[in-house]
């Protein structure tokens, strides 16, 4: 293995840090038309940022070999979140909003992973600067996922997963992406026109202009940083829906998204992940909304309040519209079982994703196949497609630590003095990147009150779920550092 390319990480360190100045510097003209005691604290963190990043860019710019090996892949994928999180601190630490820094990471972390776990008391009474650079946080974030995920990772045979987000439209890695920057261009624009189209439906309903731009930058990321302390529960019921179709499209493969912006509907509607994502949402909803309307609540809330927190959890979005443990217990359950769901591979969404649930049932029946008729021979197909036993032992390997961190990280948790509910519902929701927990820190509360350690416990969940494991627990592997 040849010699790690350290420079190359100093490039990408410094280009990483100027770009997120350039977005803090649009949080700048939003505080000066609020006329936000915000200003000087966005500046002087663009300033920090951006000075920063040049240093590093400008010290390796001529001196670097600009084509990443697997190592540099694997580490540079893993300093974006961290270096774009540490920086990310800067205006809400500055500003005065988040006075502690383990409250500004565990804020920050939550923004650029798009889970939208927050400790923020009292949203409402936070500078529109701030407020904005909060939800450009789940912004970047989710378009640096889908590249992550549809762009760096196959590249770096990163986990078998990683193949279906082409392999889910039949389509070939090199005829989407004859390079890079190209594919970059490609998904960028698809990502702005549907955070465009949502800013006009809500303002055409009645959102005000700047909450319009923040929750449709949380919506198409599917983050869930809000402007309001109760989350969408105040806005209409037409403002609802639209949110509900946009976290529906934004948990949707966005390599589908592509094929559609090609004219073919019909072969994106034949994606069986596409298929399964829409029958598991339909059936959690159903199953919901008997038992809310059953139990007293009336026919439209019920439908209405099933669909939006269903869709929210399982494209890992994270808005509310209702306090889902008020629901009977039965309900609220349900919520924490669709923590585990996850939205489609490709998509912004987190947690487990749709494919690995879909080709585990598959695999679960080849298996009963097989022992009712053990000299036939059966395989695992996806889209047609036979699934090869490296990719199903993949699958297999991603529920084992997920389900293994899950564990460890609840028994930490209860071992920091965090009550047992708490504990599951906090880890599976940063996990998941999603956002509302259970107990203490469900959909009305938030995680302020939580230890420091706690804290601490639920970035790092919120970076290794962001991850998809595999891109984590490598650089762990002695292998890995070896020439």
């Amino acid at each position: 293995m040849r010699r790690l390319n350290k420079r190359l990480l100093v490039y990408i360190a410094g280009l990483i840090l100027l770009i997120e100045s350039i977005f803090m510097a649009v949080c700048i003209p939003v505080s000066l038309l609020y006329a936000g005691e915000d200003l000087w604290s966005i500046i002087l963190s663009v300033l920090i940022t951006g000075f920063t990043g040049l240093i590093l860019f400008l010290a390796t710019k001529n001196k670097v070999r600009k084509t990443p090996g697997i190592r540099e892949g694997f580490l540079a994928v893993s300093l974006t979140w961290f270096l774009a999180s540490l920086f990310g601190t800067l205006p809400f630490l500055i500003s005065g909003s988040i006075p502690h820094f383990i409250d500004a990471w565990f804020e920050t972390v939550s923004g650029f992973t798009t889970t939208g776990a927050s400790i923020l008391t009292d949203i409402e009474i936070v500078p529109e600067g701030i407020l904005l650079w909060r939800s450009l946080t789940h912004w970047m974030g989710g378009m640096g996922i889908i590249l992550m995920v549809i762009v760096v990772l196959p590249s770096l045979k990163a986990g078998g997963v990683y193949l279906f987000s082409a392999e889910a439209s039949k389509i070939s890695f090199d005829e989407i992406r004859p390079r890079v920057i190209d594919t970059a261009k490609r998904f960028g624009v698809i990502y702005i026109i549907l955070t465009l189209a949502e800013v006009i439906l809500l303002i055409l309903g009645g959102m005000p202009v700047f909450d319009s731009f923040c929750h449709s930058f949380a919506t198409i990321a599917t983050g869930g940083f809000g402007t309001q302390n109760d989350s969408i529960a105040s806005y209409s019921n037409y403002i609802q829906y639209v949110i509900i179709v946009f976290m529906f499209l934004s948990g949707i493969n966005f390599t589908l998204h592509f094929i559609v912006s090609r004219g073919e509907l019909r072969k994106a509607l034949r994606n069986e992940e596409l298929k399964f994502y829409t029958r598991i949402t339909l059936a959690f909803t159903l199953v919901i909304f008997i038992i809310l309307y059953t139990h007293g609540t009336s026919l439209h809330k019920a439908f209405r309040d099933s669909l939006f927190q269903v869709v929210s959890i399982i494209t890992c979005t994270g808005f509310a519209t209702a306090d889902y443990l008020l629901w009977p217990a039965a309900g609220w359950f349900l919520i924490f079982l669709a923590m585990f769901v996850g939205a489609s591979a490709g998509s912004t969404g987190g947690g487990i994703k749709v494919v690995r649930h879909l080709l585990m049932i598959r695999n679960l029946k080849m298996y009963i196949k097989t022992f009712l008729h053990p000299r036939v021979i059966y395989g695992v197909k996806y889209q047609g497609n036979p699934v090869s036993g490296d990719q199903m032992r993949s699958v297999i390997a991603f529920y084992f630590w997920y389900l293994i961190i899950f564990f460890f990280s609840s028994l930490l948790m209860i071992i920091f003095g965090v009550d047992f509910l708490s504990s599951v519902g906090g880890v599976a929701t940063s996990m998941g990147g999603i956002g509302p927990g259970l107990g203490t820190v469900g959909p009305a509360s938030n995680f302020y009150h939580l230890p420091f350690l706690a804290k601490f416990l639920l970035t790092f969940d919120m970076i290794i779920g962001r991850l998809e494991i595999y891109a984590f627990l490598v650089l762990f592997s002695p292998a890995f550092w070896k020439r």
